[in-house]
């Protein structure tokens, strides 16, 4: 039986149930890669979830953004809430990394603030995964592929205590200590624990609840989980096991092991910069290394004391170092969502640190042991994974290469709507047509989206139909900032745009069902914004409507244009086959502006295009993001001064659209303080 215990209202309908069928059947022969090709708005989420019951085994989906892996962690919450569902994403508020300029001999000092919330949530994960449980799914970000501490450490720094177990309450509080919890009787904060005569009360780094343990002379009388506000009785206990209250823990004879060792890569690197006749750099790296041993013995860490990770993990030059993934066993299965965009993202992590710290190195801020603080190379990567399936509606070479032919596909959505109806008309009056298409959809109260090759064709095109034919529009692109974005995308949505135009509207994860038809300006122009994918994915965004439609303008056909009308055309066909044969009629997605939710009704949103049919009566909703509505007012107030620092330094720059986002940014953080 199944450790995973999935939950939903909707079964597998369309080609899900094949789908699913055919990626565990290929898990179970032992496939080591598969591909999963599903159309937007085919519920891809709701498949895999499938497949990650029925293979039960623990399972980590790679997101190539923040944003995308809140929505996945809130999607399988959902769908597992008796199982561990942990999200793991960069803690960072703000992260301005360490660099030197040579040419203007600029040190950037490192700068940051941590969402606590995250850094929970990430303890949380890893906590998981140490307990030993099969049910566990981890949501994470490129994060997981960044260095951090050993798991045989952190399993080394678990403290077990059992009721009936006779210890020294002191002893536990040194255990405690080396764990990285910290005393404080004043205020009990996560990370911390108080001592009132025979009672520890310690409050874990990844829990919401606080642990009660109460002695009777030298032995453990119980053991409970309390309310961190009333201190009320949660839960009681014969066994607990209490993780570590950092992912970077050490012991003490480990430490003195590691400053044995940077006291001698240092000596040898003071050597060679005097070789070369550069004594500055020699008093510069011995200066600062020197400072962060002192603060290690002192303290226990000190500023930047990741670059020093090798040290302490004793690992060699070069080698690989540890990360989330060390902690899943070494039958977990992988699953990377949209594939075509993370597995790029992987790729190039490893080359972008590299090269921010080649200055640091070569002009003595770090030691080269710094180049060994970095996320893992793409084929480190690929050495650690057991099985994985790539999930995308456009798969590229690379993948589709992996998976050797064994592609899933998945065509028909669960709602009956088809792919749209494409069309190629010359770019003679193009513009005249494009109003007049304009102009038909409007009077069906429907929207309309164009791209252009540039940003200067996307605000000339608006102003032109906006000045000229009287026809409301805006345009997005890479200047308007994030939450303009978003703003503008719901106003189209509630009708005070009818036409929103833009450069690559398909990065921007539209997701507007009253979108009817979609229009591509030089089409013919190959090449990224006019490649196979990009054009499916464009194309894509009129699949939530059910007068779906395409127009590209072209005075030719290029190989990636036939490809994508040819294959939207296949599963067309096979979409009005399926419908046909099921008695089923297609029906017009139903959406809350604003963010997901429940419409009289009518759908519900489970991802970023999977909608389900529900009952009227529903009363299921879409989770929001989990991050920025949990963020305490201390961590808003440290956010909206940060970015204010950006404001003006964006400003004093002259950088004057990114000084307008920064301010923008710190108004919405100032929104949500006061809503506090």
């Amino acid at each position: 039986m199944s450790s995973f215990n999935i939950t939903s209202k909707y079964k597998p309908t369309g080609d899900q149930p094949e789908a699913i069928e055919a990626l565990v059947k290929g898990l179970e022969d032992g496939v080591r890669s598969q591909v999963l090709l599903g159309v937007t708005g085919s519920g891809k989420t709701f498949t895999i979830a499938n497949v990650i019951a029925q293979a039960d085994r623990p399972t980590l989906i790679l997101s190539h953004n923040k944003t995308l892996a809140a929505q996945l962690y809130e999607e399988m919450k959902g769908f597992f809430p008796d199982n561990a569902v942990e999200y793991y994403v960069s803690y960072y508020d703000y992260y301005q990394p360490e660099a030197y300029v040579p040419s203007t001999d600029t040190y950037i000092e490192k700068d940051l603030a941590i969402n606590e919330e995250i850094d929970r949530l990430r303890l949380s994960a890893v906590s998981a995964l140490l307990s030993g449980r099969r049910d566990v799914i981890v949501v994470s970000s490129v994060s997981c592929i960044y260095g951090m501490g050993a798991p045989m450490t952190m399993e080394q720094s678990i403290i077990t205590v059992k009721q009936g177990e006779r210890t020294d309450r002191n002893q536990l509080l040194r255990k405690l200590v080396d764990s990285l919890y910290i005393r404080n009787d004043i205020d009990l904060q996560r990370g911390t624990f108080r001592v009132k005569g025979d009672t520890v009360d310690i409050y874990p780094a990844y829990s919401e609840t606080v642990l009660r343990i109460e002695f009777w002379d030298d032995e453990i009388d119980s053991i409970t989980e309390v309310d961190p506000i009333t201190f009320t009785k949660i839960d009681s206990f014969e066994e607990y096991r209490i993780y570590p209250a950092n992912l970077f823990v050490t012991s003490k004879e480990t430490q003195a092991d590691a400053i044995r060792r940077i006291q001698d890569d240092l000596v040898k690197q003071v050597l060679y910069f005097e070789e070369l006749g550069d004594k500055l750099k020699a008093q510069r790296i011995k200066e600062r290394v020197e400072y962060d041993m002192e603060m290690i013995k002192e303290l226990g860490h000190c500023s930047g004391i990741e670059n020093y990770s090798r040290y302490f993990d004793g690992r060699e030059a070069g080698e690989k170092p540890y990360c989330l993934m060390d902690f899943f066993p070494k039958d977990f299965l992988m699953v990377i969502d949209e594939s075509h965009v993370s597995v790029p993202q992987l790729n190039a992590m490893y080359g972008g640190d590299r090269s921010r710290k080649q200055n640091l190195v070569e002009y003595g801020f770090r030691l080269p042991a710094a180049f060994d603080n970095r996320p893992l190379k793409f084929d480190e990567f690929q050495s650690m994974v057991n099985q994985i399936i790539y999930v995308s509606a456009t798969p590229a070479d690379y993948e589709l290469q992996e998976a050797e032919g064994v592609v899933v596909e998945q065509i028909i959505r669960p709602t009956g709507l088809l792919d749209p109806e494409i069309e190629v008309r010359p770019t003679e009056n193009q513009i005249d047509d494009i109003v007049s298409e304009i102009r038909m959809r409007m009077e069906c109260n429907e929207r309309v989206l164009i791209t252009t090759i540039t940003k200067r064709m996307a605000e000339e095109l608006s102003e032109h139909l906006n000045d000229v034919q009287n026809i409301k529009t805006s345009y997005i692109h890479s200047d308007v900032a994030t939450l303009d974005r978003v703003k503008i995308m719901n106003d189209l949505r509630a009708g005070k745009y009818d036409v929103l135009v833009g450069v690559n509207l398909l990065r921007e994860g539209l997701d507007l069902p009253e979108v009817s038809l979609v229009i591509i300006i030089d089409a013919g122009h190959e090449g990224f914004l006019r490649n196979y994918r990009s054009l499916t994915q464009t194309a894509g965004r009129a699949a939530r409507n059910v007068n779906g439609k395409v127009i590209m303008y072209s005075d030719v056909i290029t190989k990636s244009m036939q490809k994508t009308i040819d294959e939207t055309r296949d599963r067309r066909i096979r979409q009005i086959q399926y419908n046909e044969a099921h008695g089923i009629t297609p029906k017009q997605i139903v959406k809350n502006i604003g963010g997901g939710g429940l419409v009289q009704g009518e759908t519900l949103q489970t991802g970023r295009g999977s909608y389900m049919y529900v009952e009227p009566d529903s009363n299921a909703v879409f989770a929001a993001d989990p991050i920025i509505d949990r963020m305490t007012k201390e961590q808003l107030q440290k956010s909206i001064a940060h970015t204010e620092k950006l404001m003006k330094k964006a400003a004093a720059d002259m950088e004057y659209i990114q000084a307008a986002q920064y301010r923008d940014e710190m108004i919405r953080l100032q929104k949500k303080l006061e809503e506090l």
